[in-house]
């Protein structure tokens, strides 16, 4: 029995290895996506002239206090992030300078208080009323990454813990909270389509323009499935491990 014994501890343990891996992999992704700024992407159809000409007045806008929603989504030819805003303009944006296809992409990064301002009915129109379903789906999608990344974290250290007890019964709530990590990070792919999708309908793209979702979105839509899987892993072993130990017990003593 000893043997069998051996072979359910090497099975056990294989589970929790790729269960680790899973976890380590989804992380990195996770945090890969929140650092960069490739979550939307657009795209200009339009010769570079007329892009060169409207950069530098968008530019101006851009760079301005006064700059809003409107003014970040008129910017129809860069990408956009959790954190920051990118649009592609020429080099040279001065007003006296020929117009150039040489371009460059600037970046204006988002204030704390920008993530969580409130959107209006009529973006850019501040008399026009608060558009609460936008607004707080703009702050889930803020929030929601760094509470899957805290969770994940804190099952880590609850699985350091396990195998210092030597015990796998602790990894129950590893699993547990990667489950819950799975839910946030499917929460924030959700109501980040949800609100790009309602930004859209307000502000239809122009027939030049294209846009579509980054790779640092497949990134975040990536890890979720692999939170769940590495979740199911740590909840399995621990489980039957712990099945299997009562029972081998109850066995001895009988």
């Amino acid at each position: 029995y000893s043997s069998k014994g051996e072979m359910m501890d090497n099975r056990f343990a294989t589970a929790l290895v790729i269960a680790c891996v899973l976890s380590l992999i989804s992380t990195i992704y996770m945090a890969a996506s929140i650092g960069t700024d490739f979550w939307y992407e657009y795209h200009t159809l339009s010769p570079a002239e007329n892009v060169s000409e409207a950069g530098r007045s968008i530019w101006e806008e851009f760079v301005s206090e006064e700059a809003d929603e409107k003014t970040y989504t008129d910017a129809r030819n860069g990408t956009v992030g959790l954190w920051r805003r990118c649009i592609t303009v020429p080099k040279n944006s001065h007003w006296y300078s020929p117009p150039e296809t040489d371009m460059t992409t600037n970046c204006i990064s988002f204030s704390l208080s920008d993530q969580f301002m409130e959107k209006y009915v009529e973006p850019g129109n501040h008399n026009s009323g608060t558009d609460l379903n936008r607004t707080y789906l703009w702050r889930l999608q803020f929030l929601l990454p760094f509470v899957s990344l805290g969770l994940m974290c804190f099952g880590a250290l609850i699985g350091l813990c396990a195998c210092a007890c030597r015990s796998l019964y602790p990894a129950i709530a590893t699993g547990v909270l990667h489950f819950l990590a799975g839910l946030c990070t499917l929460g924030l792919v959700g109501c980040y389509v949800a609100g790009i999708e309602l930004l859209h309908q307000k502000l239809p793209l122009p027939d030049d323009v294209r846009g579509e979702f980054g790779w640092s979105f497949c990134l975040a839509c990536v890890s979720a499935p692999l939170q769940f899987m590495a979740a199911a892993l740590f909840i399995w072993a621990a489980r039957t491990n712990r099945k299997e130990f009562t029972l081998l017990k109850a066995y001895r003593v009988a």
